[in-house]
């Protein structure tokens, strides 16, 4: 009986080592090619400690704490690390979630890849030209797409119009 119970353990224990539970790599952290590539000490010294966590090491900031969640001007978001246009203002809406919300990317210039950090498959967003994390994109956004990218504000820059 205690050998079938050690053995029920053990297994137990190595089912929980599951590939979802490993930490997903961003697209910057593979050492995939993008136009803008740069040290993890250059991009330490060009960006806040928390644009670092969320662009460079794929983190999430906290919910409700961007300001440019309830920002409403006209203009354009543009990555923090490189400049480069990711969104447009008169494709923002207000998701409820907590996070700066579009539901169309300017085209070419956000790149996707499949991330499983939490266990099952998320869309995640990147930059296209440096990598960088931007967040996830979910299908269960507005008209005309019905999508809602969900992206973290400390990556985002906003120039208004």
């Amino acid at each position: 009986m205690r050998k079938m119970i050690a053995l029920m353990l053990i297994g137990l224990f190595f089912s929980c080592n599951s590939n979802a539970q490993k930490k997903q790599e961003t697209a910057a952290q593979k050492g995939e090619a993008f136009k803008v590539s740069k040290t993890d000490a250059e991009w330490k010294k060009q960006l806040s400690e928390m644009e670092y966590y969320v662009l460079r090491e794929a983190g999430t900031e906290r919910a409700f704490s961007s300001p440019l969640n309830k920002n409403y001007e006209n203009g354009t978001y543009y990555c923090v690390a490189c400049n480069t246009p990711l969104f447009k203002s008169e494709h923002k809406f207000d998701s409820g979630t907590g996070w700066p919300s579009f539901y169309k990317e300017i085209e070419g210039n956000v790149a996707f890849s499949t991330d499983y950090k939490i266990g099952y498959a998320r869309t995640e967003e990147h930059c296209a030209t440096c990598g960088g994390h931007l967040g996830h994109v979910f299908d269960d956004g507005p008209k005309p797409t019905g999508k809602r990218h969900c992206i973290n504000g400390v990556a985002l820059k906003f120039v208004p119009n």
